[in-house]
């Protein structure tokens, strides 16, 4: 909430489920009278597209999708067939689908026969400014000899963190002073850092939790993992990218392709493979670092030119 901008009106419809809150969200919305709405994630998205025949008149809907469905209904096997039957039959009521990748729009033709001219790709933008500016509020949070490893993200089983913790022993055969740290929370961590304890990865696979400065680590890291199963289109990665930090990443199902091919300067390996993942992070780590590139049309500038043109 402290980084929306003062001028910006915040509604709290204060209830903890979507399903409760279709009904204020319908009320507000005949309040305030909206030209457009923008939603985001799957499940929100479908309740708003649901309801929309209740709103005002010429009220247009956009939706974002923010990850590869058909990745997301794969990996997460929860209620395949119901959301498919959503995603195919509701999802293609809403005015726009905006969509992070070019992978995402032909993953939603494709598998969802949603219409190509409800789709619009504008991808995640990155404040270059910011994250390098906010990357220098601080000391080095790392230390020893290293190599210092960082990962960042929810701790579910999307991330792949389980991955790169199978990839640690292989890496300190190489490295013996080499550590992990993996920023954020989520529902795995306690498993992971039991697996940790089983590969006696105690004192180098450390978990940070939530970190307000993310940005901080990125920089001093000798490398940024990214070892996820599926993404939308990864902006911890674009963030990395742009403080010319070393990166190794999965070639897993969203916009990685897209990235690599736009700004390079990462070494990509199959997904699901612990020892290929090991195996690239030795050889970055043992390579020098990238020097620090523009990020083109992942800027924040074009990014918002680009919604602004959609609005």
């Amino acid at each position: 909430m402290e980084d929306i901008p003062e001028d910006v009106p915040i509604n709290n419809l204060k209830v903890s489920r979507v399903r409760y809150a279709l009904p204020k969200i319908v009320r507000l919305i005949w309040s305030l009278r909206p030209q457009t709405i923008l939603a985001t994630m799957g499940h929100l998205n479908i309740a708003l597209i649901s309801a929309k025949p209740f709103f005002p008149p010429d009220t247009r809907l956009l939706v974002r999708e923010a990850v590869i469905p058909s990745a997301l209904f794969r990996e997460e096997n929860k209620n395949v067939q119901v959301w498919g039957w959503l995603y195919r039959h509701v999802y293609k009521r809403a005015d726009k689908i905006v969509c992070l990748s070019d992978s995402m729009v032909a993953d939603l033709v494709q598998n969802f026969e949603i219409p190509r001219d409800k789709l619009v790709r504008i991808y995640n933008p990155v404040d270059t400014y910011k994250v390098r500016e906010l990357a220098q509020a601080g000391d080095n949070p790392f230390n020893g000899a290293g190599p210092h490893l960082v990962a960042a993200g929810r701790i579910c089983r999307q991330k792949g963190f389980d991955l790169l913790i199978n990839a640690m022993p292989a890496i300190l055969q190489r490295f013996p002073h080499a550590q992990l740290m993996i920023l954020g929370e989520g529902p795995l961590e306690a498993e992971l850092k039991e697996q940790a304890r089983n590969l006696r990865l105690q004192q180098k696979a450390i978990f940070r939790g939530f970190q307000a400065n993310p940005w901080l680590y990125l920089k001093h890291a000798d490398a940024f993992i990214l070892p996820s199963r599926y993404e939308g289109l990864p902006n911890v990665l674009l963030e990395a990218l742009a403080l010319g930090t070393r990166v190794v990443v999965t070639d897993c199902p969203g916009g990685i392709r897209e990235i690599r091919d736009s700004v390079g300067n990462m070494a990509v390996v199959p997904p699901e493979d612990s020892s290929a993942l090991a195996e690239a992070i030795i050889t970055v780590c043992s390579g020098p670092a990238p020097a620090i590139g523009s990020l083109g049309r992942f800027d924040l500038q074009q990014v918002v030119a680009e919604y602004s043109n959609i609005f």
